[in-house]
């Protein structure tokens, strides 16, 4: 969906679309983000990955380990585009907030045309007085583009609730509250599955 390869070509950052992830295990992220490094002297490499379910998160986690933040946007034509304002203002603050959270649960339905995904986050800073955000996206294959909003809650089970019942609008975090750079992580990391060879 999306790569980037420095100049020298020892990093290569890639968002891909797994779209084996459809046929397996209903409600697993179809997204994975990838970055190789090599030893040019060696002529060695190591690689991380992580599954993840939206494509922010993914560009957020590429971004967190060195990929230049316009490098790794998805081209035009490239997935859905957003559809207001509120989307591309979320997405612009969430791909800076990859070590800021950590993923608790997320759940991807494409079964329908209009796809949904539900992610919650817990904020690392044990202050944040919004530890808990869920992220909740739509999309609209006809007009092939998505809305994305954010909710905070006090608790993970308040989070799940309103996932099983979700007919109540979600109230968003203020403004001020971004949650600082960690201090005390209570979880891993967004990252979620990492791996090195």
């Amino acid at each position: 969906m999306a790569e980037h390869h420095t100049p020298d070509g020892r990093h290569s950052y890639h968002v891909i679309f797994d779209e084996s992830v459809t046929w397996g295990i209903p409600g697993l992220p179809q997204l994975l983000a990838l970055h190789i490094d090599r030893d040019l002297k060696a002529k060695t490499f190591t690689f991380e990955y992580a599954s993840l379910p939206l494509p922010v998160m993914a560009q957020s986690w590429l971004i967190s380990r060195g990929c230049p933040h316009e490098e790794i946007r998805l081209p035009k034509g490239m997935g859905t585009t957003p559809a207001d304002k509120r989307t591309v203002a979320l997405q612009a603050r969430l791909m800076g907030d990859g070590d800021h959270f950590s993923l608790l649960h997320s759940d991807t339905d494409d079964s329908t045309q209009a796809p949904v995904v539900v992610v919650v986050l817990r904020a690392l800073d044990e202050k944040d007085p919004h530890p808990y955000r869920l992220l909740h996206e739509v999309a609209d294959m006809e007009s092939f583009t998505h809305t994305l909003r954010e909710g905070v809650f006090p608790t993970f089970d308040a989070a799940m609730d309103w996932i099983e019942s979700p007919g109540t609008p979600l109230r968003p975090a203020p403004l001020t509250s971004r949650a600082a750079p960690r201090q005390a992580p209570v979880q891993p990391p967004i990252p979620g599955l990492t791996r090195r060879r």
